[in-house]
């Protein structure tokens, strides 16, 4: 008998071994280049996923299609090359600073010592890298390929439209996607490289693509709202600042530790370094960072403000205005070649999150009502507590939303139909009972129609306005409820 509990127990232990070992198995390693927020790379973002869209219903073919994309990665821009090139001089100070105790500097990163910015000496800030040009181009090409019927048609400009704002890494964005969509479509060089027009506006009156340069009233809100997101930073990087120096043996400051995580997600995005100072952070100290981003993120352009999306309403009604040029061109069977088959916009952050908000994605619940009455919906909660709402899923290195139109000529409600991809996988729309695949009728009732009901240059006039409302936060809720 006791024999028999001496083989039990140990198999017993066995099993116990089996399920926690397999329960890990399950969860993928942490990856820091995943929890960038919007200074995530596109293949990080992805996961290394390829479009794989479910066909459309029998007898749907794709008849026009719109892209809203950002740029690719880029080099930080020249505020932010100064701000690392000031981290030099900080962290020498901080290794001075703990000279004669031994404690601490064998604590201390070696690479604090002597360490140089990988930007100093850069002129120019914000310019597109390789990797970034890289992006779209393969973009591009993915792009013909899912919708091969719709890039079937000779290049004309007035068949396949261009656009891009007038700064550079916007421009270049375009353009090494148009290298990619017309790759071995033209009669240039022996691979056969075609040349493309790319259409941009003046920044000054860009109100379709740079909308957010154009509101005034937007820029008041912001740079109001500025010292209020710093606010909510604050707790976070105060106790990240008391975890550092307690780990490092070094006198840190907040400001010390933003601009080490700001160099931290250049350093993995664009340089593919994770061991330096990425790797001064702990995971759990990485998503709470993460989240301050995105709380940024959600106040300053996305749900946190009705105005942030709604000021891009010019360019929600270019999407329409372009989707019905298609309808009337199916309606009056032009021929081909003689009408627009798609619309491609190549922008910014800042453009692509509205957009992306106009359209109710990455909502739940209750808020899509929320948003339509233009009410601030509550901040993102605060990990470890899960949340929908994640800069590096909804607006990485050139993150992109693409609508396609639908001709399904066998339905007899409606006869047209929107597909939305989100970073080319299909995403579903709270507006169209959460399907990917909506009837254009109900597409234009429940989701364009009540935005339409605002007009840009009245949105964005200061004189006269009722002030903007401020995002609650969860602990304000909370306080409102106990008062």
């Amino acid at each position: 008998m006791a024999g028999t509990k001496q083989i039990v127990m140990p198999m017993f232990l066995l099993v116990l071994l089996f399920l926690f070992t397999s329960s890990r198995a399950e969860q993928p390693p942490f990856s820091i280049k995943q929890h960038l927020s919007t200074v995530t790379r596109y293949s990080a973002a992805n996961d290394g996923r390829n479009s794989n869209i479910a066909p459309a219903p029998d007898g749907c073919v794709p008849i026009h299609l719109n892209l809203v994309a950002r740029h690719g990665t880029r080099d930080p821009t020249k505020k932010r090359i100064r701000e690392l090139n000031n981290l030099e001089s900080q962290l020498d100070m901080l290794i001075r600073g703990a000279v004669g105790n031994d404690s601490s500097l064998r604590k201390a990163p070696s690479w604090f010592k002597g360490w140089k910015s990988p930007w100093r000496g850069k002129v120019k800030g914000g310019e597109l890298i390789p990797e970034g040009e890289e992006e779209l181009y393969y973009l591009g090409i993915r792009t013909r390929k899912l919708f091969s019927d719709l890039f079937s048609d000779d290049y004309s400009s007035e068949v396949y439209t261009i656009k891009a704002t007038q700064v550079p890494r916007a421009s270049a964005s375009a353009v090494a996607f148009g290298m990619g969509l017309f790759s071995g479509r033209g009669s240039l060089g022996s691979d056969r490289r075609r040349a493309f027009s790319v259409i941009s506006e003046s920044r000054a009156s860009d109100t379709m693509l740079r909308f957010f340069d154009c509101c005034q009233k937007y820029e008041d809100y912001r740079k109001n709202q500025e010292p209020a997101v710093d606010k909510l930073k604050e707790p976070v990087l105060d106790d990240i600042t008391k975890s550092f120096t307690e780990r490092y043996g070094l006198n840190f400051t907040r400001l010390h530790i933003s601009s080490l995580w700001f160099l931290c997600k250049q350093e993995a995005s664009l340089l593919n370094i994770t061991n330096q100072a990425c790797g001064l952070f702990s995971p759990s100290e990485v998503v709470l960072l993460e989240w301050t981003d995105d709380v940024e993120l959600f106040i300053l352009k996305g749900y946190g403000n009705s105005l942030n999306y709604k000021m891009g309403i010019p360019l929600l009604e270019d999407v329409i205005q372009s989707m019905k040029q298609a309808i009337k061109a199916k309606e009056e069977k032009l021929v081909l070649g003689s009408y627009e088959k798609a619309r491609l916009r190549f922008a910014h952050a800042e453009t692509v999150v509205p957009f992306t908000c106009l359209l109710g994605l990455f909502l739940e619940g209750p808020d899509v009502g929320q948003t339509l009455r233009e009410q601030p919906l509550q901040l993102p909660p605060q990990p470890p507590a899960t949340r929908i709402w994640k800069g590096s899923t909804v607006a990485p290195f050139a993150g992109n939303n693409m609508l396609v139109l639908y001709s399904c000529p066998a339905n007899l409600s409606d006869k047209y139909f929107v597909r939305v991809l989100h970073n080319e996988e299909p995403i579903t729309m709270p507006g169209c009972d959460n399907s990917d695949f909506c009837s254009f009728k109900v597409f234009m009732e429940n989701i364009v129609a009540p935005h339409l009901e605002h007009d840009f240059d009245t949105l964005c006039t200061v004189d006269g306005e009722e002030p903007v409302l401020e995002p609650e936060s969860n602990a304000d809720a909370r306080l409102r409820s106990e008062l």
